[in-house]
């Protein structure tokens, strides 16, 4: 029998998964969509009634390729798995808050009352995309930061499989330390897999206590083919 992503959901080792994010600022959460669901997702790319915006990434000096904001109402499958992931991820939100001096009150158990507070802010405009590269196409190191309330984690899930879809097209982490050089991580994982990840700050101890690491993303040249991924960020924009 299928299983569904909220299935997967309730099936990951999130104790391994808040460690992990503890440890090095992403973590993989396994396969969360199917191949049909991938394919889907990858032919709705191009049907323009489901999306808010289209952006030309080489146009805004952003890197290459092309991603575009779902519209709202989100389709069942993205807002489904974003409002699943949230409640799962809130409290390690909450902890990280708490760590950096910040009020973990800020993080509603829900994500309905997490977008009541953005849209409350301003923050109105959904933010869960799609995103396709072709050869030569990357995306420039960066965070997701779309106005004052900004949710510390967000996940992305390919939704083409490397070595038969595209060649290239890691992940890329970059993990800037205080008073230490940058450490970059580069991460491949297979069409469905998702994978969560820290869009700007994350919690550290240290021999003198808590510290701040920043963290950015981005997605290193497709070197053939084509790859499509689902981006799911979990505050709205202004």
């Amino acid at each position: 029998m299928a299983t569904t992503p909220d299935q997967r959901l309730r099936r990951l080792d999130w104790a391994r998964v808040e460690g992990e994010l503890d440890a090095e600022g992403w973590s993989r959460l396994g396969r969360l969509l199917d191949s049909a669901a991938c394919r889907a997702l990858v032919r709705d790319f191009d049907r323009d009634a489901l999306f808010r915006a289209t952006v030309d990434m080489e146009r805004h000096g952003f890197g290459r390729g092309v991603y575009r904001y779902f519209a709202a109402p989100l389709p069942a499958l993205v807002a489904d798995l974003r409002s699943a992931l949230y409640e799962r991820l809130v409290p390690t939100a909450r902890r990280w808050a708490a760590a950096l001096g910040q009020a973990p009150e800020a993080f509603p158990p829900t994500l309905a009352a997490y977008l009541d507070a953005c849209h409350a802010a301003g923050q109105r405009r959904p933010t869960p995309l799609l995103l396709r590269y072709h050869a030569g196409d990357y995306n420039c190191l960066h965070q997701d930061l779309y106005g004052a309330l900004a949710f510390p984690l967000q996940v992305v899930i390919p939704l083409s499989q490397p070595g038969r879809d595209y060649e290239g097209g890691e992940l890329l982490f970059l993990e800037q330390r205080p008073r230490r050089q940058s450490r970059a991580t580069a991460v491949a994982p297979a069409a469905g897999e998702g994978v969560v990840f820290a869009n700007r700050l994350r919690p550290c101890q240290g021999q003198r206590g808590t510290y701040r690491v920043a963290m950015r993303h981005g997605l290193s040249t497709v070197r053939s083919g084509a790859r499509v991924a689902l981006g799911l960020i979990f505050h709205d924009a202004t």
